[in-house]
């Protein structure tokens, strides 16, 4: 059966799997990128507390971009916080003071883990010849590795 954009359904269902499994990954992202922000203290505090706002700006982009996409595609974005928490991988972290390391840690393996399943997202996409997903993920999967390099070179 095509979908009103003229792809198969049944080949986006693994698409459309994988886009609420970063969507849910991406919305707790987003809340402890929020933690590390409103928590981070030490020295370098000034860079880290911009840099994490920007972090924290650009998932919000991509958390709205994904669930437009989800719908784009013939289906239904998750939309709730007991969702994503019951289906995402990253973590949630207490609320409490990070320093510099911490922070660096916590981003940088996120990030990473966010580039993976960009990646994965992406080549789900290719085999559904959804177009469309593969531009929004390759998109995504450029900025992870831009901001990865940059991480590093900060911490070095």
């Amino acid at each position: 059966m095509s979908t009103t954009i003229g792809l198969d359904s049944k080949k986006l269902e693994p698409v459309a799997a994988g886009l609420n499994q970063y969507l849910a990954d991406l919305g707790v992202l987003y809340i402890k990128i929020h933690n590390l922000h409103w928590n981070v203290e030490g020295p370098q505090f000034f860079q880290l507390h911009e840099k994490l706002e920007e972090f924290y700006d650009q998932t919000a982009e991509q958390l709205d971009d994904v669930a437009e996409r989800i719908l784009t595609i013939g289906f239904r974005p998750a939309a709730s916080l007991k969702e994503y928490l019951n289906v995402a991988k990253i973590k949630e972290l207490d609320s409490k003071p990070f320093g510099r390391d911490e922070v660096l840690k916590e981003v940088t393996q996120d990030f990473t883990y966010m580039l993976a399943e960009s990646r994965k997202v992406l080549s789900q996409a290719e085999e559904a010849d959804d177009q469309g997903t593969v531009d929004l993920m390759a998109g995504f999967i450029s900025g992870y590795e831009k901001t990865l390099w940059m991480l590093r070179a900060f911490n070095s």
